[in-house]
């Protein structure tokens, strides 16, 4: 059965971090439909002004986040001494569980054009030790499709495995189509699927959907992606929702108030971080 389209966001333009230029597509207010994908930001500038500051210091726990850069450079330096550079292509993978301290700045490019999504952490782990993870671009796999490409992020398709995701599993697509094709994937009955178009106007199951939107589809076996009269870049988010209660405050996501109260006590007496190198 062809899964539809359930539930539809488009983004709309708003600034985070220290003046960065953005389009947020889920938040707060889609959480509960796009369970677990709690937040999904893109960027896309030709002008290094909208983003040249960045994202400074700041804390997180509870969540993971998930950078994947198309184009441009982000340097990432956190609480754990990890200092890494991602490229065109390439994506940081951050588990923050019970807490870290870090910063995003883009050095300038041609073009910045990317997203960040963060995905909820199972209540049971969620003050588990903090961990960091560079995907490279040569550890990337990148199978040939009909006039495209299919980037295997994480997770699997078909024999295919890339990265494997510490808590909820996800697999992760990034997904190019040459103008006028057609793509058809399987996917398991019980996995709830998101779709982002990163790039160009998409028609998901016989339905456009513009540019930077967010899809969640419906239950079914099967999917199908048409490119329309220009090439077309897609995010695939094939998991598994959590169902649990969350209470969310900035950048930190936990359980209940109880824990958001908490962790912000810590953060002002300088007890958040748990685990440091």
């Amino acid at each position: 059965m062809i899964r539809n389209i359930e539930k539809k966001v488009k983004g709309y333009n708003a600034i985070d971090g220290d003046d960065v230029h953005l389009v947020r597509v889920l938040s707060r207010r889609s959480y509960k439909d796009f369970d677990p994908i709690l937040m999904l930001d893109s960027f896309d500038s030709t002008d290094y002004e909208n983003y040249r500051k960045g994202f400074p210091l700041h804390p997180h726990r509870g969540i993971e986040t998930i950078s994947y850069l198309s184009k441009g450079k982000m340097i990432h330096k956190d609480s754990l001494d990890n200092e890494e550079t991602i490229n065109d292509g390439e994506v940081q993978w951050m588990s923050t569980a019970s807490g870290i301290m870090h910063e995003e700045k883009f050095p300038k490019s041609d073009r910045l054009l990317g997203v960040q999504l963060w995905l909820n952490i199972p209540k049971a782990n969620k003050m588990d030790d903090p961990s960091y993870e560079n995907i490279r671009d040569s550890d990337i796999k990148k199978i040939p499709l009909d006039g495209g490409t299919l980037k295997l992020i994480s997770g699997n398709y078909k024999e295919h495995k890339g990265f494997k995701p510490k808590y909820l599993p996800l697999d992760f697509y990034v997904i190019t189509l040459e103008k006028y094709k057609e793509l058809i994937i399987d996917t398991p009955k019980d996995q709830t699927v998101i779709l982002f178009s990163l790039l160009g106007k998409t028609k998901i199951s016989d339905e456009e959907v513009d540019e930077k939107t967010a899809v969640k589809l419906s239950e079914g076996d099967q999917f199908k992606i048409e490119s329309l009269d220009e090439e077309i870049e897609l995010l695939v988010l094939k998991t598994q929702r959590l169902n649990e209660e969350i209470a969310w405050a900035g950048p930190i996501v936990m359980s209940n108030e109880k824990e958001i109260t908490q962790a912000f006590n810590e953060l002002n007496e300088g007890t958040f971080l748990k685990n440091k190198n």
